[in-house]
């Protein structure tokens, strides 16, 4: 992970929350509203979509995405 990228990942636990202080987003597949992931994201202001099926074999690394937390989406871009 870089300073700036977005984290695109099955999941997150307790042993992450490290790795927030450099991300710009988050996309994990398995989550909800109460999930780690979901929580920690909110607590550092980043945008967060959780429960994204086959988010990590559709998001290439490199790939340009954007992520809107408040509608719940992400697109390629």
């Amino acid at each position: 992970m870089e300073e700036g990228d977005i984290l695109v990942t099955a999941f997150t636990d307790p042993s992450w929350t490290p790795i927030f202080i450099s991300i710009k987003g988050l996309v994990t597949e398995v989550g909800g509203m109460m999930t780690h992931g979901s929580v920690v994201a909110g607590e550092y202001g980043l945008p967060a979509v959780v429960g994204v099926e086959n988010a990590t074999r559709i998001i290439k690394d490199g790939q340009r995405i954007r992520v809107n937390g408040t509608e719940g989406y992400v697109e390629i871009l």
